[in-house]
């Protein structure tokens, strides 16, 4: 067996161990130890003297030193902070209010919500879980169908992945090479352009069908003054806070690891402000922060490990040689790089996909001409529908767990199919006119 094919082997095994439930770093570093072992064996060195230990541990040095994952664990901890204040309750409210003539309006709060508290967590199943137990009881209360209400929260809760600061983006630039700070201007647009379909399709799913998601009878009046009270106290905090990370990061007055840290006293800042802030809720988000940062650091340990001994058998090489013998168009293989990452969202969570699948595509994008920055929006956007495809589909499962029992997992499931073809037009949108993603970085940082 030629070391080509042994390297498809190695593919193959990863892909098979991770989907029966094996820890994704583990297996990335045990089987690219294992395979690298081979690789490298010679006949007369000692057992450790095999060239994939030093390997290792130069992996680990290098992407325990890499600056731009610096950011990730200071984006969370803003987002834990954040989380658990009570942020979340009076923003809805007040959205809610502000809302209230709109068709559908409970829903638009929710979306709306959704959007501005992924911005500043970033992390999907604390924003499903959250909005699950706070809007979905008031939906479903108001009369509103399960299904709608159920796809409401999944595809508010999943924005958080692609609108900056998104870890998942921190991950892709790493991996990619390219600046963090030109894709969060380049996925700034695309992310709020798809929380804006999502709003659009819930206002004209209300209009048609007002069965499904019925006006709110509460017939309190709000005063101008009183509603801007309102948003005054809950909503501006916090989107002036996403706007000081994000205006810093894109005009180039801090480093993503400068913002990130300014976010993350703005967090406790604010969450004291609210008089949210105890002990208790600070130790168990220095604590999340520490286990999803380790997580990620050894992700990139494994896939850097695993991807090195991987091109090293021939195995990048095979797959690139049998792309181009192809001879596809640029656009047939947009289509189909995107097509195999649709795919993989069902089995497969982002951070897998995005460590060992997207490198594989990457050296494949300077031969169609395809900006590396470009392919990322379109793989951000592609990844929402990881978390609203069954069978994984993980934001129905985070639902499922706080929804109450009259909800079934298969109308969460159906309640995310519209949703997930919004995702697909948004996707198409941005393919026919690439200026709503390219404008932005243009503009600030020049062609």
């Amino acid at each position: 067996m030629s070391d080509p094919v042994i390297a498809l082997v190695m593919l193959g095994i990863l892909v098979f161990v991770i989907c029966i439930g094996f820890p994704v770093a583990f297996t990335l570093m045990a089987l690219g130890v294992g395979f690298g072992y081979y690789a490298y064996f010679q006949p007369d060195q000692a057992f450790f003297d095999n060239r994939v230990f030093y390997l290792l541990t130069q992996n680990t040095f290098t992407v325990m030193n890499n600056d731009a994952l610096v950011s990730i664990p200071l984006f969370l901890l803003m987002g834990y902070l954040i989380e658990r204040s009570n942020i979340l309750d009076n923003l809805f409210r007040s959205l809610q209010i502000a809302t209230r003539h709109v068709p559908g309006s409970l829903a638009v709060a929710t979306l709306a919500t959704c959007a501005l508290f992924a911005t500043a967590t970033g992390i999907v199943g604390a924003v499903v879980t959250l909005m699950g137990l706070l809007a979905m009881p008031q939906m479903l209360k108001a009369g509103y169908d399960n299904r709608l209400a159920a796809g409401v929260v999944c595809a508010g809760g999943c924005l958080g992945i692609l609108i900056p600061p998104s870890i998942m983006l921190i991950v892709y630039a790493a991996q990619a090479g390219i600046s963090v700070v030109k894709l969060y201007a380049a996925a700034f647009f695309p992310g709020f352009l798809l929380a804006c379909m999502y709003i659009a399709y819930v206002i004209v799913l209300a209009i048609i069908k007002p069965n499904l998601a019925p006006p709110l009878k509460d017939k309190t009046s709000y005063s101008l003054v009183e509603v801007s009270r309102l948003l005054l106290v809950s909503f501006f905090p916090l989107a002036l806070l996403i706007l000081a990370v994000l205006g810093a990061i894109m005009f180039g007055l801090a480093t993503p690891t400068e913002a990130a840290a300014v976010g993350a006293l703005g967090g406790g800042l604010l969450a004291a402000a609210y008089r949210s802030l105890t002990w208790a809720r600070l130790k168990e988000a220095v604590y999340l922060t520490a286990r999803t940062s380790a997580m990620v650091c050894w992700l990139f340990v494994g896939s850097a490990t695993f991807a090195s001994i991987f091109a090293y058998l021939g195995g990048e090489g095979i797959i690139k040689s049998f792309v181009l013998g192809l001879e596809l168009s640029p656009i047939t293989f947009l289509l189909a790089s995107q097509f195999i990452i649709f795919i993989l969202g069902w089995p497969l969570e982002w951070t897998e996909i995005i460590i060992i699948f997207v490198p594989i595509f990457l050296p494949l994008l300077p031969h169609f001409n395809i900006d590396p920055i470009m392919f990322g929006v379109l793989v951000a956007l592609n990844l929402q529908t990881a978390f609203l495809s069954p069978p994984m589909a993980m934001s129905a499962y985070y639902l499922k767990g706080v929804s109450p029992p009259s909800v079934l997992l298969t109308d969460i499931f159906r309640g995310c199919m519209p949703f997930l073809y919004v995702v697909l037009l948004s996707m198409l949108v941005v393919y026919v006119f690439p200026g709503v993603a390219m404008w932005l970085p243009n503009v600030l940082y020049g062609k």
